[in-house]
């Protein structure tokens, strides 16, 4: 059966940058939707928009059909599903666990056996597009898990994204989020590196950058970070925190399985370097920051 807003209640755990207008757009499209974060304000913010509140994972769960978790990590995922008083705890029997966080493919298998012997479905659902996919509802959803479950969730992910795609069993959805964040933090260092040498060469960096987007250097990457980028503004949108625990899901998956990935492993270690300098609450766009300190610049000098 399908969870539509006419029979389905949803606990959401987990309203930070991404989970928050998540939760809203599933309101929109007509769900009731009980949600629980770690900070009290965000949830009355989120009550005051007409959804509901809840003091605990587990008052979130319990009476829901579909519970969302949309936390930072692995360890945050098991906490709110695994350990005791969590969503496994609550959630009733038959209900369907969908986790969209970013976290180990290991992770997700472990959660989906754990749920299995106690008769909960699950999928791993993570998704790409940024604060603004998730503001505007055009996020990609990768799934791992059963058919049945994925076309069970359908009118549940189309009111949050816009391409959704089943890509296997259970950790399918995180390898494949794994692969999306290897590709977003390359592009975004190549895209740093061409701003400063544009910079330095004295280019218009506004005009380089418009038509360098026209042509096959253009990505979407470009596209919704290259406005903030010339404003010198790494108000995070995807941290770099985040990305930092990403690349190391990234390398480590790919070590596992005999992967080469040596732009990843360089871009993790300048990802890891941009966080050692005090940069990691900033948007992953901020590696021009890193850049620029490699050529010798101070990047909080003149854009």
């Amino acid at each position: 059966m399908a969870h539509t807003p006419e029979n389905t209640k949803i606990g959401f755990i987990g309203l930070g940058i991404m989970g928050a207008p998540m939760a809203r757009n599933l309101l929109k499209a007509g769900y009731e939707v009980t949600a629980y974060t770690l900070e009290p304000e965000k949830i009355e913010a989120f009550v005051k928009d007409g959804g509901k509140g809840a003091s605990s994972i587990a008052e979130a769960a319990r009476g829901a059909d579909v519970v969302i978790t949309m936390v930072p990590a692995s360890p945050q995922v098991e906490e709110a599903v695994l350990h005791k008083g969590g969503v496994l705890d609550n959630l009733r029997e038959g209900g369907l666990l969908i986790d969209m966080s970013s976290i180990t493919p290991q992770t997700s298998i472990e959660v989906a056996e754990a749920a299995r012997a106690r008769g909960i479905r699950t999928l791993d659902a993570p998704v790409s597009g940024g604060e603004a996919g998730a503001i505007e509802a055009v996020l990609s959803i990768m799934v791992g898990g059963e058919q049945e479950d994925f076309d069970a969730a359908k009118p549940v992910f189309e009111a949050l994204g816009r391409t959704i795609v089943l890509c296997g069993p259970a950790g399918s959805g995180q390898t494949v989020k794994a692969a999306n964040q290897l590709i977003v933090a390359v592009n975004i260092q190549a895209v740093a590196e061409a701003v400063v040498f544009l910079q330095k060469s004295g280019v218009d960096l506004r005009a380089g950058l418009e038509v360098l987007n026209g042509g096959l250097a253009g990505s979407t990457v470009l596209t919704r970070k290259k406005d903030s980028i010339l404003a010198g503004d790494y108000k995070p949108g995807f941290k770099i925190d985040l990305h930092h625990k990403d690349m190391g899901i990234v390398t480590d998956a790919a070590r596992a399985v005999g992967a080469a990935v040596p732009a990843g492993a360089l871009v993790a270690q300048l990802v890891a370097a941009l966080r050692a300098q005090g940069d990691g609450g900033l948007d992953h766009s901020a590696l021009v920051r890193g850049v620029k300190r490699l050529s010798g610049e101070n990047p909080d000098g003149a854009h």
